[in-house]
């Protein structure tokens, strides 16, 4: 059996601190486990993300339209569509969008992390506010 889902039927998730927007395909709602959380993210032009990391969790981005920049503690490096980051757990990192929006898609394994913000941010960018979608849970 397959399960199909359209971005455009599932609620959004929009950022407190504008130019971010997230849209979850697998999570604990959606696919009942908390082993990944997989969707999509569309940064505008003013679209990034604190300097960070996450407890107990590998991250992946894959950039799909537009440019970014990624800054580790090894530095900052460009991004171009096509590019697969992997952000070991623990390891601080930041994405931006560079030069316009960008359109990603973000895998985090498990679900079962914290996010610890170090700098270019405060509480609010771990706000999310829900927008309802028409489909969420397949039965």
């Amino acid at each position: 059996m397959a399960y199909v889902f359209h971005e455009d039927k599932l609620p959004k998730l929009i950022s407190e601190v504008p130019g971010r927007v997230r849209t979850f395909f697998v999570n604990q709602e959606l696919a009942n486990t908390d082993d990944v959380l997989a969707g999509v993210m569309h940064y505008d032009e003013r679209g990034h993300s604190p300097y960070h990391y996450h407890e107990n969790c590998e991250h992946f981005y894959f950039i799909i339209d537009g440019n970014a920049s990624v800054t580790t503690a090894h530095g900052t490096r460009a991004l171009k569509p096509g590019d697969l980051v992997f952000i070991p757990a623990e390891a601080r990192h930041s994405l931006k969008s560079v030069g316009g929006p960008l359109f990603y898609f973000e895998l985090q394994a498990p679900n079962r992390f914290k996010t610890q913000i170090l700098a270019g941010g405060d509480a609010a960018d771990l706000i999310w506010n829900r927008v309802e979608g028409g489909v969420w849970v397949q039965s």
